[in-house]
């Protein structure tokens, strides 16, 4: 039950983290009036900034 729990948290947690950023991106294609609010070079940054975020969550409790 402490499992599950924990798990549903990190779910909320997580999307209502995606739903800001996906605001701030609109905002800022809005902001430059252009169709595509963030490049490939962009995204590629961005998932290797996640992956780091995900590992250093994993290795919280490692000593």
């Amino acid at each position: 039950m402490k499992n599950s729990r924990l798990l549903l948290g990190g779910a909320l947690l997580g999307a209502m983290i995606g739903l800001v950023a996906a605001m701030l991106i609109n905002r800022r294609a809005e902001k430059n009036e252009s169709e595509t609010a963030i490049t490939a070079g962009e995204g590629i940054k961005l998932g290797v900034l996640v992956f780091g975020l995900l590992r250093a969550i994993s290795s919280l409790g490692d000593d």
